[in-house]
């Protein structure tokens, strides 16, 4: 069966069906290149043609290119692979100047090389769907639009509004293509797109492209246009300060589309298509398609969810402590429609609670992103309490309260009893082993961790920890929970400070290392940011709050000894005791830590933190090595320990938890990409220059071979 279907009506109008054979989406894989070939010669032999309608069997239009062909391309497939592009959007430009109208009736969503394919025709009717998405997000993946995109966005929206939709892959609704005319009509049904779709084609028997008319000016000007060169004249530069040269995309985007924009339809193709072989044969394309389509995609069909237990929903959802964790995920619950308790020790508390989770909705309901009826219903699902009968008939209790093993004994010995038969008690914590809290339960099996993020209205990451003791069928009620709240789940083992915890400590404590070493601050915070970390090291230590850092580090230290362990002492526990102690400097909170916090003026870094400075001879290079081995090396020893069960958990936990460099793909993938021989010949340069934490686990060793940590 082809991938595109060819009849021809009683009008004269060829309809060519998009259905990728044994896909439930149309991608533009090798069928769908050796079916467009003979569309198209079947089109030239075509003698009484009136026009062309592009439709789709599918539930949507088309979702793009097939990333796991393009995932494979290598640099020495460069030439065969321009060619290739090459040759399919000659195909399209043939059917675009034909002079006969063409059409895109458009029954869902159409992303990628969808959006490529409606963008090719003269005319594009959308079914009036509110779930239907449009856009270019190839951008998201490290590619850019590379089937003509580039090229007919700039040429039908102008540059400066073309950029968001390509550098930031932002996606649109049937609204906004109106408003944007990208989209010229709408339809109720089906039958009615089809009808309107003829009945264009009828009205406009000779058409083309805008821009394919003699004469036609890019919308806004050309980048020879003053207002034009001005913009651009800064626009590289801040775009580099955004990306900080760790992506590629963006800057080939622009490239492409400021270069494309001073040249005819065809030249600007061809430059597009140049620009979209150098980034799909590079490495960056390959890290962040295998993690944030591969990866995300796995976890999402439950990859590391038990199988053979059926699907759970959570009805009703206790939340132990109002703090801010606490009201962010009581937020999170009943924006999905799930009822929730949220409890304090106070009224007063629990009302202050639930006072979040009001602003946060007040904000949605003041940018149109939400109706004032929506937003009563979904605070109406929250009920603040400090009466403990209340959880009765909970399903799932959540403790949120304070980083003390005590207290969480004692509000799990409070609640648990008000759960439903089977239901899950489950501890936020970020480093308390689950084991060791789960002795306070009355049933260990019942006991997880669910390690939330903050702001947890933000992260869109929960950690589920497994207990020594805990069942299978808690943690697939677990991993059902998450999703159902339309999080992320990655699951760990049981261990201090489990996986992600641990490893952002490792980031954090190198930046403290560095400044205890004499580098001066300035140049922590770039290395780290170029490193492609969202945030230096200081500016986080200061928003966990230093104190916080030093409660952690002595509580581990206690536990450790009463096992007969110790922990070592590092440079990094110096510098926080000199800035609590000594400077009573003590995180963002606290109004003083690493940065001074002005009123009505941006941060910056305290001038008393000269008081580390030595001339110190360190390249940017060695300090970014620095950061990304620590965490990476950390997050393989996870792995060995079995506290990490699988790579794309750790790619994807250590982006979405730690905020991992997500130009690498992740923490493992970063080794892997690195080349494993080479990652292991630096992480030795760098265990003889600074230590032990830099000494290479026995399992990049042992991976050598394979050339991939799998």
């Amino acid at each position: 069966m082809s991938a595109i279907q060819y009849e021809k009506n009683a009008d004269g109008i060829v309809i060519l069906t998009l259905d990728s054979p044994n896909q439930s989406a149309n991608t533009m894989n090798s069928d769908f290149r050796v079916a467009l070939e003979n569309i198209v010669s079947k089109l030239k032999s075509e003698t009484d043609m009136t026009g062309i309608i592009f439709r789709s069997a599918k539930k949507t239009f088309f979702a793009g290119g097939d990333l796991d062909e393009l995932i494979q391309a290598r640099p020495e497939d460069a030439t065969p692979f321009f060619e290739m592009i090459q040759k399919m959007k000659a195909e399209f430009r043939y059917i675009e100047t034909l002079g006969l109208p063409v059409v895109a009736a458009l029954n869902g969503t159409a992303l990628g090389g969808g959006w490529e394919i409606a963008l090719g025709c003269h005319a594009r009717i959308a079914l009036n769907d509110p779930k239907a998405k449009f856009g270019l997000p190839e951008v998201t993946l490290g590619l850019l639009p590379g089937g003509g995109g580039i090229v007919r966005m700039v040429r039908l929206l102008g540059l400066q509004n073309a950029f968001p939709f390509l550098m930031e892959g932002k996606q649109f609704g049937v609204d906004k293509a109106k408003s944007l005319g990208l989209i010229q009509d709408t339809a109720e049904t089906v039958e009615e797109l089809m009808d309107k779709a003829i009945a264009w084609v009828k009205a406009n028997p000779k058409s083309q492209q805008p821009f394919d008319v003699k004469g036609y000016k890019i919308p806004g000007g050309d980048p020879k246009t003053p207002a034009v060169a001005q913009v651009l004249a800064i626009a590289p530069a801040m775009l580099r300060d955004k990306t900080k040269g760790c992506y590629p995309a963006p800057e080939a985007i622009m490239s492409a589309a400021v270069e494309g924009a001073q040249v005819d339809v065809d030249t600007a193709l061809t430059i597009e298509s140049r620009y979209f072989t150098y980034l799909a044969t590079g490495q960056v394309a390959k890290n962040m398609i295998g993690t944030f389509w591969h990866g995300l995609n796995a976890i999402k069909a439950g990859a590391s969810r038990p199988k053979d237990i059926a699907k759970w929903q959570a009805t009703k959802v206790g939340v132990l402590g109002a703090g801010m964790m606490g009201a962010g995920i009581a937020y999170s619950t009943a924006t999905k429609g799930i009822a929730v308790i949220l409890k304090d020790v106070s009224q007063e508390n629990a009302d202050k609670g639930k006072a979040y989770s009001q602003k946060l909705l007040d904000k949605r309901v003041s940018q149109g992103r939400m109706t004032a009826e929506k937003r009563d219903q979904v605070l109406s699902l929250i009920t603040a309490t400090a009466n403990a009968e209340d959880l009765k008939g909970c399903d799932l209790i959540i403790e949120a309260v304070f980083e003390n093993q005590e207290l969480k004994a004692k509000v799990t010995q409070e609640a648990e009893h008000y759960l439903t038969d089977g239901g899950v008690f489950a501890s936020n914590t970020s480093t308390l082993p689950i084991t060791g809290l789960a002795k306070a339960s009355r049933n260990e099996a019942n006991f997880i961790g669910l390690h939330f993020f903050s702001p947890v209205d933000k992260m869109p990451l929960v950690e589920i920890i497994k207990g020594q003791n805990t069942s299978a069928e808690t943690l697939a009620k677990a991993y059902d929970y998450v999703q159902q709240i339309g999080k992320t789940p990655i699951v760990v083992n049981d261990s201090r400070g489990f996986f992600t915890s641990r490893v952002f400590g490792t980031f954090v404590n190198e930046g403290l290392r560095l400044l205890a070493e004499g580098v001066h601050p300035t140049r922590i915070e770039m290395a780290a940011l170029k490193a492609g970390m969202p945030v230096g090291p200081l500016a986080i230590q200061d928003e966990v709050a230093l104190t916080l850092s030093e409660h952690v580090t002595n509580e581990t230290r206690k536990a450790l000894q009463a096992e007969g362990k110790d922990l070592p002492h590092s440079p990094a526990e110096d510098v926080l005791k000199h800035m609590i102690h000594e400077f009573n400097r003590k995180g963002k909170a606290a109004g003083a830590g690493f940065y001074e916090y002005p009123e009505s003026a941006k941060k910056y870094l305290w001038d008393g933190l000269s008081h580390w400075s030595k001339d110190v001879d360190i390249s940017e290079q060695e300090m970014i090595d620095r950061f990304l081995f620590v965490q990476s090396l950390d997050t393989l020893r996870c792995y060995e320990e079995n506290v990490l069960e699988s790579v794309v958990d750790a790619n994807i936990g250590s982006i979405f938890g730690i905020g991992f460099a997500p130009w690498t793909g992740g923490a493992i993938q970063f080794l892997n990409q690195y080349g494993l021989e080479k990652a292991l010949l630096r992480a030795n340069t760098l265990e003889a220059k600074y230590g032990e934490r830099f000494k290479a686990p026995q399992k990049l060793k042992d991976s050598v071979t394979q050339g991939k940590i799998s």
